[in-house]
């Protein structure tokens, strides 16, 4: 054996012996934008935002929810729910080693943490990508874990929010994981829509693929933090296509902000301060559809007392409107001929709106 020959195997080796879940135990890191060599401890403390360019590197999904919920007021939801193989898939790895790689590189289930908690005391429903779990991809299970959310949010009246970062749809679970589009799609219809509350987006780097062109872009108030790619095909594909040469900031926040796709750009630094005063205009908002109760929040009336109330008042409005619809029935086949079915629906249609 050769020198060269022995020191491959060496090199070899080592990288089989490596242990990825040791990598977040380094010392130092580098700046993705500048290349400054930042100290991870102070990195952390500054919810990793560079100290020389401001630049905004990815947080792993527990340290975005430690920077915003409350202390003490999480509470996962659906945590043991684990993907599996539908397509017995297998590329360069099997699929299932993939699952178990990433599982326990990062010790999360999947691609997403979903719970409950409070910001600055106010109730919502969170979920948060984690881009460090297979690019964040999403599949059945992060699919079936934010529908489960949203259902959740619109059963109990809570305000959503879902953090997105992701390379896109899995590609390991195929039509699984596109259909989880079209699914979480159809119940933020339901939530915003029927039981009319807010949902806030707030698109993080990466944010592309099959998670932009559906729930990611769907907020009633969709937020970005500096910087953050965000887009569908990648940049390389698009000018190839267009035979076109792109801007320079072409998919990131700042350009989508500028052609009217963001609402705002926030840093990460004013991101929970920005979210709990946003969440209190909506609050005091008159009028809303839901049961919202007329300047509750503005009275000091607590808010948690406040979620209940507003509960009680929906399902009241709610069983008043279904008998008063149920008299103006009875009024209206009393009146008209049995027959006469488009008339009537005309009519009831015309009184009910």
């Amino acid at each position: 054996m050769s020198i060269l020959s022995w020191i491959e195997d060496q090199r070899k080796i080592k990288m089989l012996n490596y242990n990825k879940a040791t990598k977040d135990d380094r010392l130092w890191t580098r700046c993705d934008k500048c290349g400054t060599i930042l100290y991870i401890k102070h990195l952390k403390e500054n919810q990793r935002v560079c100290f020389s360019c401001g630049y905004h590197l990815q947080m792993n999904s527990r340290e975005r929810i430690q920077s915003l919920v409350d202390y003490g007021s999480w509470q996962p939801l659906n945590e043991t729910l684990s993907p599996c193989d539908p397509l017995v898939f297998k590329d360069q790895k099997i699929y299932k080693e993939r699952l178990k790689e990433a599982q326990e590189r990062t010790g999360l289930q999947d691609a997403i943490l979903t719970g409950t908690g409070l910001i600055d005391g106010i109730p919502v429903a969170l979920g948060v990508m984690d881009f460090n779990f297979m690019g964040g991809s999403m599949g059945s299970v992060v699919g079936e874990k934010i529908v489960r959310l949203v259902e959740y949010a619109t059963q109990e009246g809570l305000i959503l929010i879902l953090i997105c970062a992701s390379g896109g749809a899995r590609m390991q679970e195929g039509i699984f994981s596109l259909m989880q589009m079209a699914k979480i799609s159809s119940a933020l219809k339901f939530y915003q829509s029927s039981a009319n509350l807010l949902y806030i987006s707030l698109l993080t780097s990466p944010t592309t693929g099959g998670v932009t062109a559906s729930f990611a872009m769907l907020g009633d108030l969709i937020f970005a933090e500096p910087n953050a790619l965000i887009g569908f095909a990648g940049r390389r594909v698009i000018e190839q296509t267009l035979q076109e040469k792109l801007p320079e900031n072409f998919q990131t926040s700042e350009y989508l902000l500028d052609h009217g796709l963001l609402d705002l750009i926030i840093p990460r630094s004013f991101l929970k301060q920005a979210l709990s005063e946003t969440i209190s205009f909506y609050k005091e908002a008159p009028f809303r559809k839901n049961g919202e109760i007329l300047a509750g929040f503005s009275n000091s009336l607590n808010l948690l007392t406040e979620e209940k109330v507003r509960r009680l008042l929906k399902t009241e409005i709610s069983l008043n409107s279904s008998k008063k619809i149920s008299n103006l029935q009875e009024k209206m086949k009393a009146k008209l001929p049995l027959y006469d079915i488009k008339y009537y629906n005309k009519i009831l249609f015309s009184q009910n709106t």
